[in-house]
């Protein structure tokens, strides 16, 4: 197509065809019969309508033809296919989906999941999650699902090739002297360069002097061939003449050569001769070796693959061609070269189609991922140290290090200003020195860290990890789902109880000299630490801002506060709020007393691969290394706010309960004589029985047990009515039962340490001065409001019966204050097995109070159903596969239609929530690895795909809720990838995957798939005004489905559905309906197994013919669109599409042009004779592209303007005014086989018509593109209609039974383009046996229009010269037509050699010769 040879010979036939043929165009266009509003606006754009001359037609359907039915095809001509040499493209593999299960990877190294937490769930709830934790993923394979998209989704990419070959045409060779060729583009891939050398005197004869040397600018240039020439001029205008040239490719070497003249180098040639040349510095030549060093190097490399090759024979003789020149095996061997090279070189067609190049990813479906684990902005806070000026050596000989006076614990936690909220769990940490630890007595038999348990046995192991590894936690990892500015590090600062804040602060808040201070202090600190080391008192704070912005940009560079004494006052977390939204405001932060010392903790990003870090569960995470003695980071517990956008499905088993004791009101009661100094002391037990021992499930302090049976509180001094701010964590029990409570004991703490006091009273530390409890359940959930309760003087047996009458006077106990609530407490849930959702808590305890789900009352279960629509956003994400299942699970046991509706209407309006929070992703996580229908048994009676596209097709109902129906198809993708995943799993579960296509599924449900669809077109081709997005989304939807209908369907009816499908639009729809239609077409030919299902073998009766024998369709005919039912329809709607509007006629040919792109890079069919047989699938479009030959206009494709004014004498058909043509040679040259006829017009001897030829020239006058590619008048076009006789297919086309109006305005450039892309790759793949088949039998009007077809890819693909290209970016004026030389054959080098010699051969030989063999 691009060579020279070629131009020339389409130019003469298709001059002599127009000489003879009595198609010509009259001038002249009739005006339009009636118009449409379309039509009006068509003719604002400026495109034309010409109907046909015949009384007007309307537009209405297609005729129906009904596909074949493809299961009894394939059993009839079983023998057929089996026998066939491709019988890959024509039979889907085998296994060609399956269903797996993939092993559910969790973060830790160990389940989440306790051992026997199973066995002791007792509520369906609890069941049901762990159920979702536990069950690994379970997948359906297709096979080969990577060829089912678009072609920029095949496995192999395509991709643009790094290096094209390089060539220079004639048309570049010869540019105007006043232009820089370097700047009217480069050869891509080739090394240039230019400067200044001093070349010298290159006569052998002469010796070489310094006055010898002439300064030039030298100019390397790659030419066409690859080589390289060194042009030298006397200046820098290289557009002149050069003074000589240096061909690289006769250089041996370049070499350093400083004996004549500093910074020089010589060329040493093949004939032995030298080129020396000189540069002005060393790294200048050093620069220049270089270059031309590698110019060589590559060079040679090349030589030697072809020679490895055995392309080019370097011992054959230059005469030995000449002397055969005549003779057909030399003509025979250059153009086996010239094939062969041309091959090995080729890119495929489409590679360098600019729209192939495009990033489109409109039709990529998203990557559909795990569920999996994820954390917000991860925070690494290291504690370092905490020091106060006042320090002291602790030990008795003091030969200790210097140290704090008096151990201090800090509490590490992150608060939110803006919203008011903790938003993490209390990190703990003892940053003491080991002496100053040892000041706080045994804690065997306190409550503070496990009081109750010996620190013995710390070398028990948890989860894996010692006890002992975990004991002293420095390093936290936090994590933030919203960052912003307002977020704040806390630390509160505690130290062992011995009297009021303001006292023992005190000493540290003095600058003088400290020494006896010290000593003091540490007198009075071991005193306290060995009688009250149990109880810990409020005593400092100080907090940092977390981040500088929004975007979660840590604030590394910000340091710790000053260290604040804590106001006894204003110890709640409510208190801390309003301090530090004041943090920022000097003025008031100024007024705070400070404690002089300084807190050192640093925080950093948290590395991807942080190793030897723990979850909040004391799980390790993975890639823990246990063999290392490294600090161990702890997880810190985050509490994630209660909104939709910030909640994602729960993973893993997590149970936590944390406790807040706020406020116990004290200073009215009588019952005690002393109650100051107040500790509370919690508990978790599971009965109220005297004998019952407290669970050891709370988690303890840095220094004791990880879990501990009981903890307390920070002690207020002499305070009656004690606030508290104390965390209490809480591993709760799987199951919880009614006796779950939690149970407060309240102390009197004497902090009387006074010698003078009694032994007696010294050694009474703490006084017992009341209880309380709160249960965990009411109504079957955990509470997590803040709760009043009373406190009680005594504990008596089942004393969790007489909270509920403490109005009365119960003779068991006895109440303080008269039993009013006088503590506070309030608890915060952080569990992924037990909901605080009453509505979700209600439907599934009413599906486990009967037997099954649907039984009972089924109006009750209605009930609970509509209800969880008022399931909160944020619960309703938490749980989404636990729920999802369950309502599966309804879904299939249901005993009336109701239920399953209902239910449907659930899945809607959780899939809609999904959406509009921007969630919809992980309900594709859901349906693609969680879905999982019940295991099928022979007592199976209901699937999730029968009963859900039941329910779907009563939502769709006119009568059914529109907003619900509108929510359904916007969203019904859901729907429909659950209904084929419950298709796949039931095929192969019952294995009814190895029956016939027609045997897997009832006829009832075969049924429903129809009336789902017959219900869903109504609202997609009339409705789509009213709701455009939801229309448009379920079209997508619907087209997914039917594609994965075909693998698992009877691929029959299947067709029969996509037939219905297309037969509810008619020709002149509007656009929109035109874009529903081929992306249903685009969705569904891109279905893997798209070849088989078209089944590209031939179809006619009798024995079985050899492929090549056989008649080919070059039309719609409607044997052709029933027997290749896709590509048929494809092919008839693309056709019709082409009658209609610029914007839908790009629609269609950009859904064809893309498949045909598929098909050239799908790895699957890449040899020649797959290519070849994929192409007879689409020979009609021959057919179409002929019947709209008239509508590309050439002149407008040419990308420049022409002037005619001066040809030179050259002949050009396409553009020129004149014809001057070589008279034509003898038939006897021509092929016998080709039609006699077509000879006969092109040699002049016949003639198809009787009619005369008109006067050419007149013609061209009216259209310069000639008559071939010019408008069709009316007489033309009654010459068409009755040479169709003669035709190809004697059969009417498909195509032609639209009955819509001859659209006769012009292509635009792009869709010219793209039609002549395909048209172009159908011919270069398609085998030579159909091509001259359909030479043989094509009318001579027919033959006329491929060849103009042919012409005008010529025309539309040709080469148009740097210069061009440049003058049309800039905006510069035409060119002339003198200026124009041949623009496809590449320039030739005056050097010897065979292949330059057989070229010449090749160009020199005859044409007609030439056209006989292309």
């Amino acid at each position: 197509m691009g060579c020279t040879t070629s131009v020339v010979v389409f130019d003469r036939l298709r001059a002599v065809l127009e000489r003879n043929c009595g198609y010509t165009c009259q001038s002249g266009a009739a005006q339009p019969v009636w118009q449409t509003e379309d039509d009006q606006g068509a003719w604002s754009r400026g495109e034309s309508w010409v109907p046909w001359p015949e009384p007007r037609i309307l537009k209405v359907k297609r005729k129906v033809i009904e596909p074949l039915d493809y299961e009894t095809v394939l059993v009839q001509r079983k023998t057929q296919i089996l026998s066939d040499v491709l019988r890959d493209m024509l039979q889907f593999p085998q296994e060609d989906f399956q269903i797996s299960t993939q092993r559910r990877q969790g973060r830790t190294v160990y389940p989440t999941v306790p051992e026997n937490a199973e066995k002791e769930a007792q509520s369906l709830f609890v069941q049901e999650c762990i159920k979702t934790y536990n069950t690994d993923w379970h997948v359906v394979n297709y096979k080969y699902e990577d060829y089912s998209g678009d072609f920029r989704q095949l496995p192999n990419k395509v991709s643009r090739p790094d290096k094209l070959a390089v060539h220079v045409f004639e048309v570049d060779e010869d540019v105007d002297k006043d232009e820089d060729t370097t700047s009217l583009g480069s050869q891509k891939g080739g090394i240039t360069k230019h400067g200044w050398l001093y070349k010298g005197n290159m006569n052998s004869a002469i010796s070489v002097t310094m006055r010898s040397f002439k300064r030039r600018y030298f100019h390397l240039t790659q030419l066409g061939d690859g080589s390289y020439n060194l042009n030298f001029y006397k200046d820098e205008k290289i557009s002149k003449e050069s003074k000589g040239t240096i061909f690289l490719d006769s250089c041996m070497g370049v070499v350093q050569n400083n004996r004549v003249r500093r910074f020089a180098f010589e060329l040493k040639m093949q004939d032995k001769s030298t080129y020396l040349l000189a540069a002005d510095s060393e790294g200048e030549m050093e620069d220049w070796i270089s270059t031309l060093n590698k110019i060589l190097h590559s060079s040679f490399e090349i030589a030697m693959q072809e020679k490895r090759n055995g392309d080019i024979h370097d011992d054959d003789e230059p005469g030995k061609a000449d002397s055969s020149l005549g003779s057909m095996d030399s003509f025979q061997s250059a153009r086996d070269i010239e094939s062969k090279m041309r091959n090995e070189t080729r890119l495929k067609l489409f590679t360098l189609d600019p729209d192939t190049q495009k990033l489109d990813f409109s039709g990529i479906e998203p990557d559909v991922k795990q569920y999996e684990e994820k954390f917000g902005k991860r925070i690494l806070v290291n504690c370092n140290d905490l020091a106060f000026n006042l320090q002291s050596c602790v030990e008795e000989n003091d030969e200790g290090p210097t140290t704090n006076v008096e151990p201090f614990y800090v509490t590490l936690s992150l608060f939110d200003i803006q919203n008011s909220r903790k938003i993490s769990s209390d990190f703990h940490v003892d940053l003491n020195h080991p002496s100053v630890r040892q000041l706080v007595a045994n804690p065997s038999s306190q409550y503070m860290n496990g009081g109750g348990d010996a620190l013995l046995g710390l070398q028990r192991e948890v989860h894996g990890l010692p006890e002992e590894a975990m004991l002293y936690p420095r390093q936290g990892v936090f994590s933030v789902t919203c960052p912003h500015p307002d977020i704040f590090l806390l630390a509160r600062i505690e130290k062992v109880l011995q009297g009021g804040i303001t006292h023992c602060a005190e000493p540290y808040m003095k600058s003088s000299d400290s020494t006896k201070v010290a000593q003091k202090v540490l007198k009075n600190a071991k005193l306290s630490c060995s009688r009250l080391g149990q109880y810990r008192m409020p005593f400092g704070w100080a907090a940092r801002p977390l981040f500088k912005d929004a975007s979660g940009t840590l604030d590394k560079s910000g340091r710790f506060s000053a260290i604040y004494r804590q106001d006894s006052n204003k110890l709640s977390n409510d208190d801390m709020f309003k301090l530090l939204a004041d943090f920022r405001k000097p003025e008031k932060m100024a007024k705070l007393p400070v404690i002089l010392g300084n807190l050192d903790v640093t925080i950093d990003d948290v590395a991807p691969d942080l190793t030897n870090c723990i979850s909040s569960s004391y799980i390790p995470v993975r890639t823990f290394d246990s063999s290392e003695k490294t600090n161990i980071y702890f997880e810190v517990e985050e509490f994630v706010p209660y909104i939709a956008k910030c909640s994602q499905p729960f993973t893993i088993y997590n149970n936590h309960l944390y406790v807040y004791p706020r406020h116990l009101k004290y200073d009215s009661q009588k019952s005690f004589t002393k109650a100051r100094n107040i500790a509370v002391c919690i508990e978790f037990k599971d009965s109220d029985r005297e004998e019952a021992v407290s669970l050891k499930c709370i988690y303890g302090r840095p220094g004791g047990p990880l879990f501990t049976e009981n903890a307390s509180a920070a002690v207020s001094h002499h305070q009656h009515s004690p606030e508290f701010y104390d965390e209490f964590k809480i591993a709760l029990p799987t199951q919880l039962n009614e006796k779950h409570h939690l149970l407060f004991t309240f102390f009197h703490v004497s902090c009387d340490s006074n010698s003078k006091a009694s032994a007696k009273k010294r050694d009474v530390v703490e006084t017992q001065v009341g209880y309380a409890w709160l249960p965990l359940l009411k109504d079957g959930r955990v509470i997590m409001n803040e709760s009043h309760v009373p406190v009680a003087a005594n504990l008596p047996t089942g004393y969790l019966n007489c909270q509920e009458v403490v109005s009365k006077q119960h003779p068991e106990i006895k109440w303080v204050d008269g039993g009013k609530p006088l503590f506070k407490v309030s608890t915060h849930l952080v569990s992924t097995v037990y909901t605080q959702d009453q509505h979700l808590h209600n439907f599934f305890g009413h599906c486990q109070s009967t037997e099954s789900a649907a039984q009972g009352t089924g109006g009750e279960l209605v009930k609970y159903l509509k209800s969880l629509h008022a399931m909160e956003s944020s619960v309703m994400i938490q749980f989404l596969p636990t729920t999802l299942n369950q309502l599966f699970r309804v879904l299939t046991s249901a005993t009336n239609e109701e239920v399953a509706v209902n239910v449907t209407k659930v899945m809607i309006h959780i899939v809609s929530q999904c959406h509009e929070e921007g969630l919809e992703h992980y309900l594709r996580s859901y349906v693609k690895y969680v879905f999982k229908t019940e295991p099928y048994t022979s007592s199976t009676t209901r699937t999730v795909h029968e009963e859900l596209a039941k329910a779907m097709t009563a939502i769709l109902k006119p009568s059914t809720d529109f907003l619900t129906s509108n929510k359904l198809l916007k969203y019904s993708w859901y729907f429909f990838e659950a209904l084929v995943k419950s298709m796949a799993q039931y095929l192969i579960e019952s294995s009814k995957v190895r029956v016939s296509r027609n045997q897997r599924f009832s006829a009832g449900f075969h049924h429903t798939v129809e009336t789902l669809v017959n219900m869903m077109m109504p609202h997609i081709t009339q409705k789509y005004k009213d709701n455009l997005d939801a229309a448009r989304n379920a079209n997508h939807s619907l087209a997914v489905f039917i594609k994965r209908c075909l693998t698992l369907m009877d691929r029959g009816f299947v067709f029969k559905q996509i037939n219905h499908y297309i037969h509810c639009f008619v020709p002149g729809d509007p656009r929109t309906l035109f874009e529903f239609k081929f992306e249903f077409l685009r969705v569904i030919c891109n279905h893997e197994h798209y070849i088989p299902l078209n089944l590209p073998m031939p179809f006619g009766n009798g024995r079985i013919q050899r492929f090549q024998d056989l008649q080919l369709d070059y039309s719609l005919t409607d044997d052709f669109c029933k027997n290749h039912f896709l590509v048929g329809l494809l092919l008839r709607e693309v056709g019709g599409a082409l009658q209609e509007f610029r914007e839908i006629r790009q629609i269609s040919i950009h859904v064809l042009k893309n498949l045909m792109v598929k098909h050239t890079f799908d790895e699957r069919y890449t040899s020649k004779s797959q290519q070849a047989r994929l192409a007879t699938l689409y020979l009609p479009l021959f057919g179409l592209l002929q019947e709209n030959v008239h509508r590309l206009n050439v002149k407008e494709v040419s990308p420049f303007t022409i002037n005619y004014s001066n040809n030179n004498g050259r002949d050009d058909p396409l553009l020129g005014n004149t014809v001057m043509m070589t008279p034509p040679r003898s038939s006897t040259f021509f092929d016998n086989s080709l039609h006699k006829d077509l000879f006969g017009v092109i040699s002049g001897t016949a003639s198809p018509h009787a009619s005369s030829t008109p006067n050419v020239n007149s013609v061209r006058h009216t259209d310069s593109r000639g008559s071939l590619i010019s408008t069709d008048s009316g007489n033309s076009l009654h010459e068409k209609s009755n040479d169709k006789n003669n035709s190809l297919d004697k059969s009417q086309p498909a195509a032609a039974l639209s009955g819509s109006l001859l659209r006769c305005d012009k292509l635009d450039q792009a869709e010219i383009k793209s039609l002549l892309m395909c048209f172009l790759h159908i011919l270069k793949s398609m085998s030579e046996d159909a091509l001259f088949t359909y030479w043989n039998k094509a009318s001579s009007t027919e033959l006329m229009d491929f060849f103009t077809l042919v012409e005008v890819c010529l025309h539309q693909f040709r080469y148009i010269g740097k210069r061009c290209i440049a003058r049309s970016q800039e905006g510069v004026g035409p060119i002339t037509a003198h200026e124009r030389k041949s623009q496809t054959l590449p320039v030739s080098r005056n050097r010897a050699g065979m292949m330059h010699a057989r070229l010449q051969q090749l160009n020199s030989l005859d044409n007609s010769y030439t056209f006989n063999h292309m």
